[in-house]
């Protein structure tokens, strides 16, 4: 059972800073780290100049200066790569440049990044300039080979930089050593809207009318973006998501994202962040995953409401496929911590099989992490002489500064790396996986000797029983946008158990009532079914808005269960 800790409380003076505002909300901003009520103000006005990113007058003139020729667009193979490709391509389409065109590689063939072979790819097609999105800052040798065909290239980037920069014509990334951009948190859709935005300023200035209001109309591409790829939702980073989802709420989403909501069962007119981190952004990176993310761009491409409902479909068939593979892969990696035992966990836990899927290994790291509330690599095949592998780290525990240390101290161990300090991506020579093993572990011990590994559940304090109600919900619902460092409240409570069920494989459904007072509510606890509470539990949960069959009730979602007075029978 994982230890619950409150956050601290803040002084009566913080919370006053915010002045009319509901003081239990004021409570909850001020614990997250806010100070006024200034960074509750989402216009799109809010947001850092476009002007305070070093190289985007340089990066828009290149791109500019080739709107008559041919620019490929080279993306990432997830969904912050997805949404920059789509991003970039409807943007310079509609500011009229005459042929756009985009690749993203194959995993699978190419792996990772601007690489030489995709370079090659590319050449094929005469390209006059490439622009790489949420990728390229880490792609040396692509970018050598660029060049020695003579072809320029942009790079567009958010993910920490190497040792080594491509000699690139330009790079734009707020992640530049040197950088005094003041949100080193955007995701690369967000570099890709910065971009697109000083582009149509220049156009408008040149006499393109309106120009500088077309990237705008993206945005909610800019906000799916933003919260599937799990970056901190510092203020800028939430204007720009709280605005995509305001389009979206208001019927002006793109088709497929607009699809993608309706085909997970969501609602468009009262979509939430979480609804993008966990319905839509899931359904595009399985294509990225399991075959080809062609497939979820061209969702996010298309203006056409009936073909964006057929990609959807198809999204949602490679989601199923791909949720079949992680439970597999899942259940061995957890057989396998199982057996090693608690008290024989490495600080840095490494899982492989040579079955496993190199396109879902980055999920389950993220499952082996909550498991053993550890950083966790997960490995896959590549072939048989390479291992892929991904990492998912813990709350002060920097992934990628972990793997550095350990190509530091061990030259040649990992070919390639690379990533942010939650997640991070390498690979490595299949006889180096006991090597490296022990390289991290070592590591992890120098660098992060105080490393907290007890999973503790933060939360904001117990919740009255006269607040579980529909209203309240609904405010928690619109006080956001929530999600990474900018959690959604979490609140505790000792509850009598009232009816409890098992629904779909593994899920726990209940019907509970707070002990202190106040009426029943429904409770969903996933993947916790097994044991049979009765009597009074203690939960850790979320207080959330559930609508079936057109009727709003209030719902707890349980993050973990406690019996008190009852043993599980």
């Amino acid at each position: 059972m994982r230890p619950i800790i409150c956050r601290p409380s803040p002084s009566a003076e913080l919370v006053e800073r915010f002045g009319d505002i509901d003081p239990l909300h004021a409570r909850l901003y001020a614990m997250r780290g806010l100070t006024s009520a200034d960074e509750l103000d989402y216009a799109l006005a809010q947001m850092i100049p476009v002007s305070a990113l070093e190289n985007i007058d340089e990066a828009a003139r290149l791109v500019i200066e080739n709107r008559d020729e041919r620019i490929i667009v080279v993306g990432d193979f997830d969904v912050d790569g997805a949404t920059s490709t789509a991003l970039m391509l409807r943007c310079l389409k509609d500011f009229g440049f005459r042929d756009v065109e985009y690749l993203v590689p194959n995993r699978f063939d190419y792996g990772y990044g601007l690489t030489p072979e995709i370079v090659d790819v590319a050449a094929k097609r005469s390209p006059a300039l490439l622009i790489t999105v949420d990728n390229g800052v880490s792609s040396v040798a692509g970018v050598a080979r660029a060049n020695e065909l003579g072809i320029p290239v942009l790079v567009t980037d958010h993910h920490l930089p190497g040792r080594e920069l491509p000699a690139a014509a330009v790079i734009l990334n707020p992640n530049l050593e040197g950088s005094k951009f003041p949100s080193r948190n955007l995701a690369g859709v967000g570099v890709a809207f910065y971009l697109l935005a000083r582009i149509g300023r220049m156009l408008d200035d040149q006499g393109l009318a309106g120009a500088s209001r077309i990237p705008a109309r993206y945005l909610d591409l800019v906000a799916l973006g933003t919260v599937a790829d799990v970056v901190p939702l510092d203020h800028n980073n939430r204007i720009l998501v709280q605005q995509g989802l305001t389009r979206m709420r208001a019927g002006m989403a793109v088709p497929g994202i607009e699809a993608l909501l309706r085909q997970s069962g969501r609602s468009l007119t009262r979509c939430v962040s979480s609804d993008l981190g966990f319905a839509v952004g899931p359904r595009i990176n399985a294509a990225g995953r399991l075959e080809d993310i062609s497939v979820g761009i061209e969702c996010l491409l298309t203006d056409d409401v009936d073909a964006a409902a057929g990609y959807a479909h198809q999204l949602d068939q490679i989601n199923k496929d791909r949720r079949d593979i992680e439970a597999t892969m899942r259940e061995q990696a957890f057989n396998y911590v199982d057996k090693l035992g608690e008290q024989n966990w490495p600080d840095c836990v490494c899982v492989y099989d040579r079955s496993w899927h190199q396109g879902v290994v980055g999920l389950i790291a993220a499952r082996v992490r909550e498991r053993c509330n550890r950083p966790v690599f997960a490995f896959a095949r590549e072939d048989e002489q390479v291992l892929k592998g991904s990492g998912r780290s813990i709350q002060g525990v920097h992934i990628r500064d972990l793997l550095e240390a350990v190509s530091t101290t061990s030259p040649g161990l990992i070919v390639k790396f690379g990533g942010h300090a939650m997640a991070a991506g390498l690979t490595i020579a299949a006889p180096a996986l006991d090597e490296f093993k022990k390289s991290v572990a070592r590591q992890m011990r120098r660098l992060y000797p105080g490393a907290d590994f007890s999973g503790a559940i933060l939360i904001d304090g117990p919740l009255p029983g006269s607040a579980i109600n529909l209203e309240f919900a609904r405010s928690l619902r619109d006080a956001g946008p929530w999600g990474s460092q900018f959690p959604e409240p979490l609140w505790s409570g000792e509850f009598t158990v009232v009816e409890q069920r098992t629904v779909g494989e593994n899920h726990l459904k209940l019907r509970v009532r707070p002990v202190a007072g106040g009426n029943p509510v429904d409770a969903i606890a996933f993947n916790q079914a097994g044991p049979v509470f009765r009597g009074v539990v203690h939960l850790a949960y979320k207080l959330d808005v559930n609508e079936f069959r057109g009727v709003e009730n209030p719902q707890l979602m349980v993050e973990q269960i406690a019996p008190l007075r009852d043993r599980p029978a």
